[in-house]
């Protein structure tokens, strides 16, 4: 969702033969070249979407339609007023093996669909209309120079910021600020003005009420752009693609703990295990160590919750038993635990730096 930064586009070589993604063997579709997938965004369901996203425009009187494309990920290139639409999202049998690999599919219903797309079309009305680069803007929701990080740190119960997409993506840059809250005010039928009442991003939605209706029925600077990162100009495989989208987000699969926690426990023997359950002593010692890990490392427990769950349901998946004293256990997962923490604390990864 954050935009990405210019990149050369590779040539590619013609589709020799057609491809049956419906029933192509899954081995022979991951061989595939992105570039050799038979999609296109006409006729399919994102048609739809994309055609409630112009008429949201036209209802708020903004003749400025972006034009979208597929690509490898949701995305707006920077300073190009287009959208990439995830190419799985095309076809049913894609978005399936989204989900085989990735645990989901960004988008693959109506309604997240269009807050996508809204949020997008957000990135694309600021490069349209040079809106960022406005002194006003710029009080508002910051500098759009600020460098884009991988990762950032979030204040959950914020007010200064709305809620559109999920982990609070507002707060991640000035950028996204931004358009999330455009897209909060392109929402029809929700009542904005209610819902984010004596919270201190209802200024920021006035301004972008009060901001669109200095463009309403204005031309846009530029109503077009380079389409980058389309998928007929990758050459990756989906084998190769999955696999550094898999690096990349390790720590959102429920096996990140799996090897640090085999090399402290144990699976439990499957003839009459004696020996406790690890999952009974996280338990057990819930209150205790989450304060201390807190408490040591300075981390929010909203946090350190979250870790503590995760390694709580891989204790139980991988039916983990500890051949230690409890003392000597606990010790073991406060210190796991502080050093999650601590990475993320200085490097917003529970793993560190890639």
């Amino acid at each position: 969702m954050s935009t990405k930064q210019d990149a050369a586009t590779p040539s590619v070589d013609p589709v020799a033969d057609p491809v049956d993604l419906a029933t192509i063997p899954e081995e022979e579709l991951l061989g595939l070249r992105l570039s050799e997938l038979p999609l296109r965004i006409e006729g399919t369901w994102l048609e739809a979407c994309i055609t409630q996203l112009y008429e949201e425009l036209k209802a708020r009187n903004i003749p400025f339609q972006p034009r979208c494309y597929l690509a490898d990920e949701w995305l707006t290139p920077e300073n190009e007023p287009v959208i990439g639409v995830p190419f799985y999202l095309a076809h049913p049998r894609l978005c399936k093996l989204q989900k085989k690999m990735m645990l989901e599919a960004e988008g693959d219903n109506h309604d997240w669909c269009m807050k996508l797309l809204r949020h997008e079309c957000g990135h694309a009305l600021t490069y349209a209309y040079d809106l960022n680069r406005k002194r006003s803007w710029q009080r508002v929701f910051g500098h759009p120079s600020a460098p884009y990080e991988e990762t950032y740190r979030f204040r959950p119960y914020s007010k200064s910021f709305v809620r559109h997409l999920d982990y609070y993506y507002a707060q991640y840059h000035p950028d996204e600020d931004f358009v999330e809250t455009f897209a909060v005010w392109l929402t029809p039928g929700l009542d904005w003005r209610s819902k984010y009442a004596g919270w201190k991003a209802l200024d920021k939605l006035l301004f972008v009420d009060k901001l669109m209706a200095s463009i309403a029925g204005k031309p846009p600077l530029r109503a077009t752009g380079r389409q980058l990162w389309k998928i007929t100009s990758i050459r990756s495989t989906l084998r190769r693609y999955y696999q550094k989208r898999r690096a990349v987000e390790a720590e959102d699969f429920p096996e990140f703990h799996d090897a640090n926690l085999l090399r402290m426990f144990r699976a439990a023997k499957a003839d009459g295990e004696t020996r406790p359950p690890l999952a009974r002593l996280l338990q057990a010692h819930r209150k205790t160590l989450l304060t201390t890990v807190a408490n040591w490392t300075g981390e929010r427990r909203f946090m350190v919750n979250e870790v503590y769950d995760a390694v709580l349901k891989r204790s139980r998946a991988l039916h983990l038993v500890r051949d230690e004293p409890d003392t000597v256990a606990v010790l073991q997962l406060a210190t796991y635990l502080t050093t999650l923490m601590m990475n993320y604390r200085y490097t917003t990864r529970l793993r560190g730096e890639l």
